[in-house]
């Protein structure tokens, strides 16, 4: 994907939340919102591309490197990186240093399928994480970086590098690459139509009488 076209993606779904995307993947039959992921302290609204990183356990096989670290190197400005540590909570997958490492290299955030550490230190960084849990325990001895930009999942849901990930204080979605255009199409559209029903809602209308216009139960 050139430049440019990445540019007006970017600038499209920003505009938008995971509840509008996560509706739109429900109409277009993909899979839709995870649960149990969300901002560990006030954090923007992330979206961009991913890169992965898969976690496994230490032991007799030594990784080359600190997990994260090799994430941190291929990354791009805008990137997202997304760490599939199967939502382990006991230890952690990320920290301080690599928040800095992310940040120097303009990545949008991280999104973790487990927990980290260090938030204290992280908040004053302004650096996004989303996770389901903070830990103290560090990774090391415990786990290590399995696989950097390959498949992963993330709360069950297929993730590629280079599919487009969003994050909010509502949860994380995760949207295929090639059908990046058809989902925000359909969410500008359901988008467009909530919006409508909020200024008639405003205006004196009742509930009842914009659900009969809208017909809300069957926008998905």
């Amino acid at each position: 994907m050139d430049k440019s076209t990445r540019k007006k993606i970017m600038s499209r779904g920003l505009k938008l939340s995971t509840t509008n995307i996560s509706d739109a993947l429900d109409a277009l039959n993909f899979r839709s919102g995870i649960a149990g992921i969300l901002p560990a302290f006030k954090c923007p609204k992330i979206f961009g591309p991913a890169v992965t990183l898969r976690i496994t356990a230490a032991g007799l096989t030594s990784s080359k490197s600190h997990l994260g670290i090799d994430a941190i190197s291929v990354s791009e400005e805008g990137d997202i990186i997304i760490i599939d540590n199967g939502g382990r909570q006991d230890v952690s997958c990320w920290g301080e240093i690599l928040s800095y490492g992310a940040k120097n290299k303009k990545v949008a955030g991280v999104i973790i399928d487990g927990a980290f550490r260090d938030i204290d230190d992280i908040k004053p960084i302004g650096f996004p994480v989303f996770a389901r849990a903070v830990v103290p325990v560090t990774a090391r001895k415990r786990i290590m970086g399995l696989e950097t930009n390959k498949v992963i999942q993330c709360g069950g849901v297929q993730v590629r590098p280079g599919d487009f990930v969003m994050a909010d204080g509502s949860g994380v979605v995760i949207i295929p690459s090639e059908k990046i255009n058809e989902v925000l199409e359909k969410a500008e559209e359901l988008y467009k139509k909530e919006q409508a029903m909020i200024n008639e809602i405003k205006s004196g209308k009742s509930m009842a009488e914009v659900d009969e216009k809208y017909k809300y139960e069957k926008m998905v």
